[in-house]
């Protein structure tokens, strides 16, 4: 009988956004351009909006990375107090950038001084990743970890998953585990086991 495969060491890798990696798609175009030319807006503010792994944060990171700017993430959920302050004391010198997975008008925050910033705040939103931006992190994922796939690994997938990068960051990392536990190539035939529930570390 055959001795069942070793369990993976639980190896963690953390989430890499390097803004140097941006991957540019018609997904992500309007916004990236947007948040490259911070003097042209009206205001020295904007809101970034889009769904969980749309790739809000990549687009965040990349935008401080070119710019003295304070970014906000999750800014629907910061205290209202601090970003009407925030708001108010950004410049063109140090513009102000928030990022939310909701729209102003769903926000909770009971502050009228901050719903009348928000409302003269311009907004850019993330559209679901498309076909060439989710291929193009994915490919970027398994490069992080060392693993060498091929196109046609990466299009199949496309074609399977959810289409989010949160899903994209699930999937790597679940055929990382499944290539490590079971010693074998990271693959389709792997990767359709992955994808089907068929796999299982134990």
């Amino acid at each position: 009988m055959t001795a069942p495969p070793e369990p993976a060491l639980p190896l963690v890798w953390p989430e890499t956004l390097d803004p140097e990696r941006l991957a540019i798609s018609a997904a992500n175009r309007d916004a990236a351009a947007w948040l490259a030319a911070p003097a042209l807006w009206p205001v020295p503010v904007t809101l970034l909006v889009g769904a969980p792994g749309s790739g809000k944060s990549h687009l965040a990171a990349w935008f401080a990375a070119h710019h003295e700017a304070l970014v906000i993430e999750a800014a629907d959920s910061a205290d209202p107090e601090g970003l009407f302050h925030a708001w108010n004391a950004a410049t063109r010198a140090r513009p102000l950038l928030l990022t939310s997975a909701l729209l102003p008008r769903d926000w909770s925050h009971g502050l009228p001084d901050l719903a009348s910033r928000l409302a003269a705040t311009p907004l850019v939103r993330l559209g679901d990743p498309d076909d060439e931006l989710l291929a193009a992190v994915i490919a970027k994922l398994f490069a992080e970890r060392g693993i060498r796939v091929g196109d046609d690994l990466v299009n199949w997938l496309v074609l399977r998953i959810e289409r989010s990068l949160a899903a994209a960051r699930s999937v790597v990392a679940a055929l990382d585990a499944a290539a490590l536990a079971r010693r074998r190539a990271v693959t389709i035939p792997l990767a359709r086991e992955v994808i089907d529930g068929q796999f299982s570390l134990f």
